[in-house]
């Protein structure tokens, strides 16, 4: 069986390799690309992501998939669906979400292949919507998510379940998109 991928011109949204987990844990643990998370990650925390990815993958057929540069195979983050847990007030729904290495913000990679995902979610899987949420603060995802073309609802915005109270990360923002 071949490995499933999403192709756009610049990027590849594939399965998670081994080869993947040191760079990943690199950028979970860069405070930079945690600075919308309560803290980075340790490396057996980043592995234990990967290995949810992977099942959810098993399961669903759908997960956050590791993102590589077409031009270099270099791996560069995640792009990609997840189910939203339970404990979310917008519950059930699937999430886009997204989390690059800093040495590649900034270049519209997050943009395009949320794209290449948005497409997947509608003509593959036949969702009728699709989520996205982040901290308040982080302006730089709300306005990926603008650009893919979702809409911000504040009547749903939240206290994130996950975050401590009275922490200034806990208030998020909700984002949708209906299917076509």
């Amino acid at each position: 069986m071949s490995e499933f991928s999403l192709n756009t011109d610049r990027l590849l949204l594939r399965e998670w390799r081994a080869e993947d987990r040191a760079p990943f844990a690199e950028l979970n643990a860069d405070p930079l690309v945690m600075e919308y998370f309560v803290a980075p990650l340790s490396r057996s925390r980043s592995d234990e992501l990967v290995d949810r990815f992977q099942k959810e993958f098993a399961e669903k057929g759908f997960c956050p998939w590791a993102l590589e540069l077409v031009a270099t195979t270099r791996f560069i983050g995640f792009v990609g669906l997840h189910v939203v847990p339970n404990e979310m007030a917008f519950a059930p729904a699937v999430e886009v979400g997204w989390r690059l290495a800093r040495a590649h913000w900034g270049m519209g990679y997050a943009s395009e292949a949320g794209s290449a995902s948005l497409r997947f979610a509608f003509e593959t899987l036949h969702l009728s919507e699709v989520v996205s949420f982040t901290s308040a603060l982080n302006l730089r995802s709300q306005r990926v998510m603008t650009r893919i073309g979702m809409a911000r609802d504040q009547r749903s915005d939240f206290e994130h379940p996950g975050v401590p109270e009275g922490h200034h990360l806990r208030p998020h923002v909700l984002y949708r998109i209906p299917g076509n």
